[in-house]
């Protein structure tokens, strides 16, 4: 059994997978950071001056240690811009690899070799060329 997740854990499929959700898990960090201290405080600006992330809808205030019951959108829209963000960066890797690709896959293939029965000619051809003639 050991044998068998040994070779099942270094297989470069899943070794690859771990390695994409490490640097998913970094990128989409600093995409957080980015939309909650670069994007949306310009936003917050725009839509009075208030920090987006604290928006709510409350639907039922405080009432003394119960906390208040509330609809927090401005997260929310900060989660769909995270999304956004990363969908496009994830689209444009994808369109790149595409894209070189198919330069790959358009490249002219080489010329075949000779057959063998050109070969051989070939062969005799060199064969009788550097024979003396008499």
């Amino acid at each position: 059994m050991w044998s068998e997740f040994k070779a099942f854990a270094l297989r470069g499929n899943v070794v690859d997978l771990a390695v994409g959700v490490i640097i998913g898990g970094a990128f989409g960090k600093i995409v957080s950071s980015f939309v909650n201290d670069v994007v949306m405080p310009p936003i917050g600006l725009l839509t009075g001056g208030a920090d987006f992330a604290d928006q709510v809808f409350v639907l039922k205030d405080a009432v003394g240690e119960t906390p208040a019951v509330a609809i927090k959108y401005g997260s929310f829209v900060n989660s769909i811009v995270d999304f956004v963000i990363v969908a496009f960066v994830i689209f444009l890797a994808v369109r790149a690899m595409n894209r070189m690709m198919r330069q790959e896959a358009e490249k002219p293939a080489p010329p075949p070799g000779p057959t063998p029965d050109q070969a051989l000619l070939g062969e005799i051809r060199d064969l009788l060329k550097a024979r003396p003639i008499p």
